[in-house]
């Protein structure tokens, strides 16, 4: 059993320094150590997972919720090693609902969107990893955030990065993985919303974030775009509105409807993109992703919550943060979510002819998206360093 709080190596020994202040941390620490952030699409040598528990966010005593989630494991497990974690009390009940083979360990987490408590992964072109453990304060701390105590989730990523075997490096930026989408050649996509709420980094300048960003992935250019989707919990994650799939290509949740809040961000964004130059200066190839018939929380999902004090309540009514963008592409695959039978064909079509050697495997996401977030935000990807 894993211990989650167990802290591997930390970057003291290597080439950047965690604690303390941004100026502990060399500009170039990353780069200085011939690491790369490398893009999703790349080869994995894994995939983790967290196992669902939480029954003020799950509905139904999360019964619909892991049944969406095993349908998510089986194709991973099908192309990639899968490891799923949980709390000691549901080893048996998840090791049950994993596809064979799947590694299952316990080990705490206070929710299970593992794209967010597990680390960004670097390698460093000679056969080693490094994984980035950010700060995590449930997506904005007592001000904004979902819910109350995170320090299991905040513990997450020393826990993956001891069980892979890789040096870690704690950050003071406190973010997460979906708030970041790489090419894998040194270009970073963020947004201002996300990486500049004042309930994640107060006081800290777009700069000083980028700076950061800089040190602790080693890319050499940040494209900032401005707010990510309506009523999206994380305050604007990047993994909602755009996603590389290529170098210089970019996938941009898009939204017809003037009408919509949404419409006017991502024409900002579309606009930001459009004036923007990567690391290797070229432009970027804008594809346009649809936007779904907005989703709302029924009266009856709703109404299998279980309320609990300091969560963040779910109302009938809410809308849901429903992207396309929200894939994830993996070993010979893509995932993509169904969301809507009006659109889903389109949207498999563009994820289709940005990887035509994979299998596009489209899955109904809805109670994953009662939780708040979708395919992207429960897996976290382990780069094969060797690759």
């Amino acid at each position: 059993m894993i211990d989650s709080g167990t802290p591997t190596d930390g970057p003291s020994q290597h080439a950047a320094a965690t604690p303390g202040t941004p100026g502990a941390v060399p500009a170039d620490a990353a780069a200085g150590a011939g690491l790369r952030m490398p893009a999703e699409w790349e080869r994995h040598r894994g995939t983790w997972m967290a196992w669902p528990e939480r029954l003020d966010v799950w509905r139904d005593g999360a019964a619909p919720a892991r049944e969406a989630f095993a349908a998510v494991a089986e194709v991973i497990a099908a192309h990639e090693p899968l490891t799923v974690t949980c709390s000691p009390a549901q080893l048996e009940a998840c090791r049950a609902a994993m596809p064979p083979g799947t590694r299952v360990l316990a080990i705490r987490s206070d929710d299970a969107w593992m794209r967010d408590i597990g680390p960004t992964f670097l390698v460093d072109g000679r056969g080693g990893l490094v994984g980035v453990d950010w700060t995590f304060n449930a997506w904005g701390g007592h001000g904004s955030g979902l819910y109350a105590s995170w320090e299991h989730d905040d513990a997450m990523a020393a826990a993956v990065c001891e069980v892979e075997g890789a040096r870690r490096w704690r950050s003071p930026l406190v973010t997460e993985g979906g708030a970041l989408a790489t090419d894998g050649q040194d270009t970073l996509l963020v947004t201002e919303e996300s990486l500049c709420d004042p309930n994640r980094n107060p006081g800290r300048s777009r700069a000083e974030v980028t700076g950061l960003l800089r040190a602790f992935l080693g890319v050499r250019r940040v494209v900032w775009l401005g707010r990510g989707l309506v009523d999206d919990e994380t305050a604007g994650h990047v993994d909602n509105l755009a996603a590389f799939v290529a170098p210089g290509v970019v996938l941009l949740h898009w939204c017809d409807d003037v009408a919509d809040a949404q419409h006017a961000r991502s024409v900002d964004a579309r606009r930001r993109l459009e004036a923007a130059r990567d690391a290797a200066g070229r432009p970027f190839e804008v594809r346009l992703l649809p936007q779904p018939a907005p989703m709302r929380i029924t009266e009856v999902e709703a109404a299998g919550l279980q309320p609990a004090p300091g969560t963040k309540p779910r109302r009938a009514g809410d809308r849901l943060a429903a992207s396309y963008v929200n894939a994830y592409p993996g070993n010979g695959y893509v995932l993509v979510p169904r969301l809507d039978p009006r659109t889903d064909d389109e949207a498999a079509a563009v994820w289709a002819e940005a990887f035509p050697d994979r299998a596009v495997v489209t899955l109904p996401v809805r109670e994953i998206l009662l939780g708040g977030g979708g395919i992207h935000c429960i897996t976290c990807p382990v780069p094969d360093p060797a690759a």
